[in-house]
């Protein structure tokens, strides 16, 4: 969502979640089960709003952002190399989640739902050639109607990047067709997002009301696997990144403490406001004053970044879906993880730049291996959402870095070698 410094601290978003939480536990202690039944209906009307808006919004937030790069050779070098950083930290970012979900396990024997005696299968492919075959759609249409967010993604990737074929008159006129529809689902999701404290209020009455607040417990273990692995992506993945890319495209490293020391100010400001459009003009500032990037690198980078790259996302993802799965008592095999993987990773890439990309985003996932629409996953989303500001505000900040690494990385390939040369002052 906007930052808006200036809003008084009831309208605030975080505000208002927070007060529908305790609101909400509140009632779930009072009222017991019959409370769980009156208003449960309520959050589940709430999940149903953001599962509408999935595919038209991915639609167009896809192909928008990608065609809006343009056309030339220059462009389409720079382009390629973007992305291709992007493809390569989100999925970094992405095995990170996978490892921590696998490590700390903090779905498995929880109470957040009342679990199942039989073990639930999940909708995956039978190997890793059916899940690559799975992501080209053989009707785009069927896919769409049927929910399926992996051969959605990718048809939307490759049509946004024939778009930026053409010659220059269709390619503008395509172009803001579907930005103009992107605009129309932003304003349409914001509308949405607005609702999540009742919401909230639902979804926690009926989960108190039901489970009691030993879900709470549960809720800590995701907590400390999500914060984990943001912590080993901002510190030791990205760090390692920027250090061995740097040697790759210039032949000498960049110092990963060097350029961390030049990037506390956006850090701070991504980490304050959970915003990366609020965070850009700060990011943009400090990458060409304080990092030494150039304004032809810093002005094509980081705006694609922050609209198409989100690392923190992607942690965010993988982690969710998979305690989501464990929490429903799911099969957790290879070719499972390895779809939330790509799903993952491919999702954060395309639809990063919608509001509370969370919201939806986390339900692309969950569509991809078949949870979409479980009613008890939806209840599980609810409770993620509710305690998910302090978390929101690290993955921005682990965004923010993300970009900024890709700004250096870039470029010193582009032959700019002055780069995180010191810790600029001032």
């Amino acid at each position: 969502m906007e930052y808006n410094p200036d809003l008084p601290f009831y309208k605030r978003l975080h505000w208002q979640v927070l007060a529908a939480m305790i609101l909400g536990s509140l009632a779930g202690v009072t009222f017991g089960e019959a409370g769980a039944e009156a208003i449960g209906w309520i959050g589940e009307l709430f999940m149903r709003l953001l599962r509408m808006i999935i595919v038209p919004l991915v639609l167009t937030s896809i192909v928008s952002g990608v065609a809006s790069v343009g056309g030339g050779r220059a462009v389409g070098r720079l382009f390629g190399k973007t992305l291709g950083y992007y493809v390569v930290s989100s999925f970094l970012a992405a095995s990170v989640g996978l490892l921590m979900v696998n490590l700390i396990r903090p779905g498995v024997d929880s109470n957040i739902v009342e679990a199942s005696t039989d073990p639930m299968l999940v909708d995956t492919p039978d190997s890793f050639i059916q899940l690559i075959l799975d992501i080209v759609p053989i009707n785009f249409v069927g896919a769409a109607g049927t929910g399926d967010m992996l051969a959605i993604i990718f048809f939307c990737i490759v049509f946004g990047a024939a778009i930026t074929t053409l010659p220059e008159r269709p390619r503008v006129i395509i172009t803001d067709i579907f930005d103009a529809f992107f605009k129309a689902m932003m304003a349409l999701t914001s509308g949405i997002i607005k609702l999540l404290p009742i919401g909230v209020l639902a979804l926690i009455t009926r989960m108190v009301g039901t489970t009691g607040f030993d879900a709470f417990g549960t809720l800590a273990k995701y907590i400390a696997t999500l914060a984990s692995g943001l912590t080993i992506h901002l510190f030791i993945t990205l760090p390692l990144v920027l250090y061995f890319g740097g040697r790759l495209a210039s032949g000498r490293p960049i110092s990963p403490i060097i350029h961390f020391r030049n990037m506390l100010e956006p850090l701070l400001v991504a980490f304050s406001t959970s915003s990366s459009g609020a965070t850009l003009p700060v990011t943009i500032k400090t990458v060409r004053e304080k990092v030494g990037v150039s304004n032809k690198v810093s002005s094509f980078v980081l705006p694609m970044g922050a609209t198409v790259n989100m690392d923190g996302t992607a942690v965010f993802e993988c982690v969710g879906a998979l305690f989501i799965a464990q929490a429903l008592g799911a099969d957790l095999s290879f070719m499972t993880q390895a779809t939330v993987v790509l799903t993952a990773l491919l999702a954060s890439i395309g639809a990063a730049a919608v509001p509370s990309a969370g919201l939806v985003v986390i339900f692309i996932v969950l569509e991809a291996i078949g949870l979409g629409g479980n009613a008890d996953a939806a209840l599980i989303v609810g409770a993620m959402l509710a305690i998910d500001r302090p978390l929101d505000m690290a993955r921005t900040a682990v965004n923010v870095y993300s970009d900024s690494c890709g700004a250096a990385i870039i470029a010193r390939s582009e032959g700019e070698d002055h780069v995180d040369a010191q810790v600029a002052v001032g």
